[in-house]
Formats: structure tokens, sequence, C-alpha cells
């Protein structure tokens, strides 16, 4: 009698552990707050900006920095991931000035940082997809690099009139004739003409504040949806 007695304490016993156990909070299933919050922007995103700074490619260098601003929400899956006047912050990762000829000035930015209107900081895989407030330029490759239209013939009107008389001139003496001066005219336009396209720089990039431009992802970016500050973007 004094067996079952006892085993039937233990049986009580270790049904108490049990139920202790399961109602243990250490074993209670846990939730990723991060991970219920994150969205991820997918990779050829476009986000338009306007630029802040002023960028020449006659006077910046190469790790300049390059600050702008967006200017329309991008939305995800139905809700602003990047709410209109999110800082952006990016870099001139090269720049060429305009040279003679052929040489068209050139200048390539990357974009690296969004800075959203609440604080919240995120890294920015950017580069640029469009140009379209920059004038006599285009964006020539995937990397984003804008380069100026070709300027052939720029200045050599107003440098052949001058060189196209001194060439009269020598004409004239030398032969002593009419025929002489205009045949020295047409050596002389001839020769400024050769000498302007070898002076003459084609035309430099310049991109004032305010000039607009598309950015596009180059990867996916994972945002905290709580931190990019919703009530900050549901006033755009």
């Amino acid at each position: 009698m004094r067996i079952l007695i006892a085993l039937a304490l233990l049986s009580q016993l270790v049904a108490a552990q049990e139920t202790a156990k399961s109602n243990s909070p250490a074993l209670a299933p846990t939730v990723s707050h991060s991970a219920e919050y994150e969205i991820t922007i997918p990779a050829g995103t476009k986000v338009p900006v306007f630029i802040k700074n002023a960028i020449s490619t006659k006077s910046n260098h190469e790790g300049d920095p390059v600050y702008a601003q967006t200017t329309f929400p991008v939305v995800v899956n139905d809700r602003i991931v990047i709410p209109a006047g999110t800082y952006v912050q990016g870099r001139i990762s090269s720049i060429k000035p305009a040279g003679h000829l052929k040489n068209r000035a050139e200048v390539l930015m990357h974009f690296t940082t969004l800075i959203y209107p609440s604080g919240y900081t995120v890294v920015l895989p950017g580069a640029l997809d469009n140009a379209p407030g920059v004038d006599k330029a285009t964006v020539k490759d995937k990397e984003g690099t804008i380069r100026a239209d070709s300027n052939a013939g720029h200045k050599v009107g107003t440098v052949a009139p001058p060189a196209a008389e001194v060439g009269a001139a020598a004409g004239g003496i030398s032969t002593r004739s009419l025929g002489g001066a205009v045949a020295g005219a047409g050596i002389g336009a001839v020769a400024a003409t050769g000498v302007a396209l070898l002076l003459t720089r084609g035309p430099e990039i310049r991109i004032g504040p305010g000039t607009t431009l598309e950015v596009v992802l180059q990867r996916d970016v994972p945002v905290d949806g709580k931190r990019i500050g919703v009530t900050a973007a549901e006033r755009y």
C-alpha cells in the first residue's frame, strides 16, 4: 500500500515539473522585431533626385562629394520606402575636363548613402541611370558616366576671317597681283580652320543646384520599416 502511495506522489511530482517547463518563458518562441519590420527595396529601383551642390568638369576633382535630395516618393508593395525629401550622398568617382578634338568632358558619380528625414541612415549602392536635367550631355554607359556632346566646328567661324585676311595680304605681297591675294585668302582660311580645330576645347559639363537626375539601385537595399519615418513620409 505504501508503495502505491509513493508511486502516486512521484507521478504527481513529475507531472507538475512537466507543466512548469511548458509554461517557462525561456522556452517560449521568440519573434525577431527587426525581421518583422524589414523591407527590401529591390535592385533596379529608380530614385529621382535633384543635385544640391554645383558640379563642373572644369573645377571639380575625383573624390569630391555629391549632395542630392529625392524629389518624389519611392513605393514598394503599396508602402513608401523612400519619402520625398530624403537626402542622398555620393562622390565623384572619375572626372575628365574637355580636351581638343574628340576628347570630350566626362564625369562619373556613385551614390553611397540614404539619410531619411528621421535621421535613419542606410548604405546605398546607387549609380546614375539618366541625366535629363544636364544640358548638352548624355549618359553613355551602364556605370552612369555623363559625357558632353560633340562640339565640332565650335568657334571656327570666329577665327577663320582674320586668318583669311592675313593670308590675302601675304598672297598679295608675294605676287603683287589680285590672283595672289585671292589664293592667299584661301590658304589663310584653310590654315585658320585647322588651327581652330586644334586649339578649341569642347564644352564642359556643368551640373547646377536643382538639376534633376535619376539614380538606379545596383543591389537590393534592406531597410527597417519602423525607422524610415512613416509620419514624415506621409507628409508628402
